[in-house]
């Protein structure tokens, strides 16, 4: 008899990662953390024993009891699409998968001894087939990081933090938890959709189903590459209000936004990183143990940097502007808000000129 928890060859060719750490696509910023934590000996155990207080039983539970597990006689396709995953990952116990009504567009992988991945109705209808690969491929990449486990500790704390807000500066510091939590889930969010793009290994597809997530189903109205033009705008913004309306929105965000997911996604597509992936040279799990703690938190400052760097927001300007001692700065913000309070454009000029308007050298 076939053990069905067992990962299978995929339906229609595609190369397979033996021994693949997850390390191959996690973002920088969420594989430092993950190292450090994975360093703490008997960590996982404490914790699951402290989540056990949320009941990972009961969760599973209720699913199994008011959705529809998937197999070969239910959503049989998006059965052989969580083994598909598994089996291109090196995933060997294939998560059970669940389809929930709800018309909400939502996926979620939950649990930390024995994860289960949901997708709601809303996403099912939504995605054509390829999308959906690439939404599994994504949750099974959380399961496979161990993302549940780690965002569970956080949330722990955040709890813990909440019942001594009353001491002074608190709320203060729980904000800074706050924040620092919501970044590594945004991260966290990128290194999975590139884990989707392994799983499905069509760029297209993966990229389109994030474009859905913005502008829904009607799919011949939308075009990737304007889509990312978009992005470009997005990242781009206008002036030093834009970026602080920026930072300000993104902030209390769990998820990076659509046009912000398909533009970073697109870009470690070009990248050496997943170029080596697909040759077959991607660190194996026989050497997480031996992952330098240090190291990683240093790819992760060198990945900020160059972020930081290579930004064309005007906020992002402005500090890089601070941090190189330009003198200019004080200029800028003053041109930037007196022009706001005028009418006149950012940076003086006369009313109504743009900077396309402006003489090019």
């Amino acid at each position: 008899m076939t053990d069905t928890n067992q990962a299978k060859s995929p339906s229609r060719r595609r190369q397979r990662f033996p021994e693949i750490s997850t390390r191959a696509w996690e973002h920088p910023a969420d594989r430092s953390a993950l190292v450090a934590l994975r360093k703490l000996t008997g960590f996982d155990d404490v914790l699951k024993k402290l989540a056990g207080l949320v009941s990972e039983r009961s969760i599973r539970l209720m699913f199994l009891a008011t959705a529809v597990k998937t197999s070969e006689r239910q959503f049989p396709e998006l059965y052989n699409m969580v083994r598909d995953a598994a089996y291109v990952l090196d995933l060997e116990k294939v998560p059970d998968l669940y389809v929930t009504q709800d018309p909400a567009v939502n996926a979620m992988c939950i649990g930390m001894d024995t994860p289960i991945i949901v997708l709601t109705s809303g996403l099912v209808e939504l995605l054509d087939e390829e999308e959906l690969r690439a939404v599994v491929g994504h949750e099974v990449g959380h399961a496979m990081s161990g993302h549940a486990v780690y965002r569970t500790m956080l949330l722990i704390l955040t709890n813990i933090a909440t019942r001594i807000a009353w001491i002074p500066l608190g709320n203060l510091a729980i904000m800074a938890l706050i924040t620092a939590l919501k970044e590594w889930f945004r991260k966290a969010e990128l290194s999975c959709d590139r884990a989707g793009l392994l799983a499905g290994q069509d760029l297209q597809a993966s990229m389109r189903g994030l474009m859905k997530l913005a502008g829904g189903h009607n799919l011949g109205e939308m075009n990737v590459d304007a889509f990312l033009e978009q992005a470009e705008e997005y990242e781009k913004a206008g002036d030093l209000r834009d970026g602080v309306l920026k930072l300000l929105q993104v902030l209390p965000q769990t998820h990076p936004f659509a046009v912000v997911r398909v533009a970073q996604l697109k870009k470690w597509s070009e990248s050496d990183e997943y170029r080596s992936v697909l040759a077959g040279a991607y660190p194996r799990r026989d050497g997480d143990a031996n992952a330098s703690v240090s190291d990683q938190w240093k790819a992760a400052a060198d990945h900020y940097s160059t972020s930081v760097k290579e930004s064309k927001d005007p906020l992002i300007g402005l500090l890089r502007d601070v941090a190189g001692g330009v003198g200019t700065v004080g200029g800028k913000l003053r041109d930037t808000f007196t022009g706001a309070r005028s009418g006149a454009p950012a940076g003086g000029g006369e009313p109504g000129a743009t900077a396309d308007d402006a003489p090019r050298g």
